[in-house]
């Protein structure tokens, strides 16, 4: 459960958080020590010249944070800081956690029962019905749909699931529409579920921001199920954090004649739950079945 943070600390968060070469674990090592962003603020001066850097380091302005919350704002989001009391539960407890998240939508939703459903850009028709079907699926078990908003499958699950539920991860800033055929699709979600995302508004996705996109998905997520993806897919990255995350990691088969089912095919022969139908992942979700798979996995 996070504390109420004074609005003084809020504001530090975030300008820690957005600081020159403050990453994920240097904002949690640094809170840990100083046991506020206030003091850890002060003290960053003086731990990067100890550090050895001999140029001054960037620290975020104040009005900086504040034109970030205020743009938030004005979307009808809000952004969160770890220790806020709606900071998603499960993202607080990873190693390491995010340290800000900005939110448009009920983030509620990724709360409770949660699955993402991530695959393949190119993917084939059947494994878009597959995804779609098991979305649905998932909806009406009680289940939250977690994917990346991107083509092929991740569009798939998330147009399934907006009835019952759906919380889209973004590469980019909220504000940010990638890709553009998902524009409607990302307005939907907005309003039906939630978009969720570490990057300030006005980010354009880049290479770099899709890992932390996938690790959050799996973050948010008690499991998630693979439906296609070839051997060096970002679908085998956010398989990677699931494991690391003790997530349960599910795949669906696909023939070896296809390259799109190298990567699921490779998860399976490691250890991942084999996933046909949606009971196939009610049995591993709510069994408590913990995959056991090998330190090969999307290495």
């Amino acid at each position: 459960m996070g504390m109420a943070l004074s609005p003084a600390e809020r504001l530090a968060r975030l300008r820690l958080a957005r600081s020159e070469n403050v990453g994920p674990v240097t904002f949690r090592d640094l809170l840990a020590h100083f046991g506020n962003a206030l003091d850890a603020l002060d003290a960053l001066p003086t731990l990067a010249a100890r550090g050895g850097s001999k140029r001054r380091l960037k620290i975020a302005h104040a009005a900086d944070a504040e034109a970030e919350m205020a743009a938030i704002g004005k979307m009808g989001g809000e952004l969160l800081v770890l220790g806020d009391e709606n900071f998603p539960a499960r993202l607080a407890t990873l190693d390491p956690p995010p340290p800000v998240i900005s939110v448009l939508g009920d983030i509620l939703k990724a709360n409770g029962k949660s699955v993402a459903l991530v695959g393949s850009r190119n993917a084939s028709a059947a494994g878009r019905r597959i995804a779609g079907e098991m979305a649905e699926a998932l909806g009406a078990e009680g289940f939250t749909v977690i994917s990346g908003l991107a083509r092929g499958i991740d569009t798939a699950a998330h147009r399934a699931s907006l009835a019952t539920g759906t919380v889209a991860v973004l590469a980019g800033g909220l504000d940010i529409v990638y890709p553009e055929e998902n524009r409607e699709l990302q307005k939907l979600i907005a309003e039906r579920g939630a978009l969720v995302s570490e990057m300030p508004p006005g980010t354009s996705p880049q290479a770099r921001h899709f890992p932390r996109r996938n690790r959050l998905i799996s973050g948010l997520s008690i499991g998630i199920v693979v439906v296609e993806a070839a051997e060096r897919s970002g679908s085998l990255i956010t398989a990677r954090f699931a494991l690391e995350q003790g997530r349960e990691v599910m795949a669906v088969p696909g023939s070896p004649l296809d390259p799109r089912a190298k990567g699921t095919n490779r998860l399976l022969r490691e250890g991942a739950a084999l996933i046909e139908t949606v009971y196939d992942v009610l049995a591993v979700l709510e069994g408590g079945r913990r995959v056991a798979m090998g330190e090969r996995v999307c290495s």
